[in-house]
């Protein structure tokens, strides 16, 4: 794949929603998890932090027009084509894979790996909105989507889970912000049979050999360790900073050999 950055449109772009007047604010001194925007909503002026995801969802169309028309986010084209990249050159087909999408927000990763045709997938998070967004906006793409905190799975869901036989994993630029915690994606990526795929985006600083965050030492370790095998990397502009510089992340696609510890 090229590393050109080049953003597709946004996968089933709402074509009739409101539009919102967005103003980022000016300056250069803002940390990527705590960036901001202005929003007029009925006339009154919203400040909206990236990271209020609740917010965001409530209203149609204001997630794609803030990351996607405004700061050229490219990360559900780039991890999904990365995906089934790797499944031609390994003799794969999308319409085999189980998906579990984790993190799936507002289910623009689900409706874009529908596009290119896998048929069988569920969406997990952990925010109620994301549900009721997803079900407003793109009602359809998931065979189910459940509401749930991956840390404390109720048993009813995890045996509604373990009984999709899931072949994929995928988690799209919800990693290493505290959005997903290690113990999450570790619950999650234990719901995935041995064999089966691993993708994900994550800022690059955060898998950088000099980090020591908790999920840059669980990644390094399952790949060292042959826990999971890399298939496929690929680094790439995630979107735009509010300041205009780019923002660098990382996909990768890996094959599972056998569960992550708990611990």
């Amino acid at each position: 794949m090229s590393d050109d950055g080049m953003e597709g449109s946004p996968p089933g772009a709402l074509s009739e929603v409101e539009r919102y007047e967005i103003h980022f604010p000016d300056g250069t001194d803002h940390d990527q998890d705590q960036e901001w925007c202005e929003v007029q909503v009925d006339g009154d002026a919203r400040r909206i932090r990236f990271h209020d995801y609740a917010e965001i969802y409530a209203l149609p169309g204001l997630y794609e027009q803030i990351f996607y028309e405004g700061l050229k986010c490219d990360s559900p084209r780039m991890v999904a084509e990365l995906l089934c990249e790797h499944l031609r050159n390994t003799g794969r087909h999308s319409s085999d894979l189980t998906v579990l999408d984790v993190g799936a927000g507002n289910g623009m990763v689900g409706e874009r790996l529908q596009s290119l045709g896998v048929t069988t997938i569920v969406g997990v998070d952990i925010i109620e909105a994301a549900a009721e967004a997803t079900e407003r906006d793109r009602p359809g793409v998931y065979d189910d989507y459940l509401v749930l905190d991956l840390t404390d799975i109720p048993p009813a869901a995890r045996r509604a889970l373990e009984a999709r036989r899931f072949n994929c994993l995928i988690t799209v630029a919800a990693l290493g912000f505290g959005d997903i915690p290690p113990e999450a994606f570790v619950a999650a990526y234990n719901l995935v049979e041995p064999g089966g795929l691993i993708a994900f985006t994550i800022k690059e600083d955060f898998i950088a050999r000099d980090e020591s965050s908790g999920f840059s030492r669980l990644v390094r370790r399952a790949l060292d360790d042959g826990t999971m095998e890399l298939g496929a990397k690929h680094r790439y502009r995630h979107r735009l900073s509010i300041d205009g510089e780019p923002l660098h992340y990382v996909a990768m696609v890996a094959e599972k050999h056998r569960d992550l510890p708990l611990a």
